[in-house]
């Protein structure tokens, strides 16, 4: 089985390291929101490595409450935190006007999406090997792209070449996961996800690197 509750123990585990260190990197406060990202991925992990064990062993409350938990990350969170994070990082103001406009586009998305959850809370089971995320509606067009924007492109516009690089592979990653995996969606993009935001890391290393070369 490809993903499994020891993978996502294993992968939450590994980001809480990864956040930490990541964390010790940074030197500006701005930074803080960015850095925060491979840890704040490792806890929505640990999350659905329980629900798997609920699943797995019958346990329908704790199920439904570590489900509820995950939705608030996947589609909440992550829609408005990652442009801010962007916002917060951006030193161009052009930009920085730019990502704004992000901002927005997820915070659009993350209120429809609140609504969404209220009427139709996420229910998960198992099928297929995979954890599926039901929900008794249909994803609008809009919402969706708002919160693609949101949370891929919004990185694609940044001045810092490693930031750019982990939007193209998010966004990879994305397609791959709805092509492959358009049933369990949610989950294996989400699952994605957390193992590319271990890239984070690899920013603030390469830009320690660079100042200690002098060259800023």
């Amino acid at each position: 089985m490809c993903f499994s509750a020891s993978a996502s123990f294993l992968v939450g585990a590994s980001l809480l390291v990864v956040g930490a260190t990541t964390l010790n990197k940074v030197s500006r406060r701005v930074e803080l929101p960015f850095a925060s990202i491979p840890l704040l991925f490792g806890v929505q992990q640990l999350m659905e490595g329980g629900i798997w064990l609920g699943l797995q062993f019958d346990a329908p409350t704790a199920t439904q409450l570590l489900t509820l938990l995950y939705s608030l990350f996947s589609h909440l969170l992550w829609p408005i935190y990652v442009p801010l994070a962007m916002l917060l990082l951006e030193p161009e103001p052009a930009r920085r006007k730019i990502n704004l406009a992000f901002v927005w586009a997820g915070v659009a998305a993350a209120l429809y999406l609140l609504y969404v959850l209220i009427r139709f809370p996420l229910q998960a089971k198992l099928v297929g090997g995979h954890i599926l995320y039901g929900s008794f509606h249909d994803y609008a067009l809009l919402p969706m792209g708002a919160y693609l924007v949101a949370t891929c492109v919004s990185l694609l516009f940044s001045t810092h070449r490693m930031v750019e690089v982990l939007g193209f592979v998010l966004l990879l990653s994305c397609i791959a996961a709805y092509l492959f995996y358009r049933l369990w969606f949610i989950s294996v993009w989400c699952f994605f996800a957390a193992i590319l935001s271990a890239m984070v890391y690899l920013y603030f290393r390469r830009r320690v690197a660079r100042t200690a070369q002098g060259l800023g």
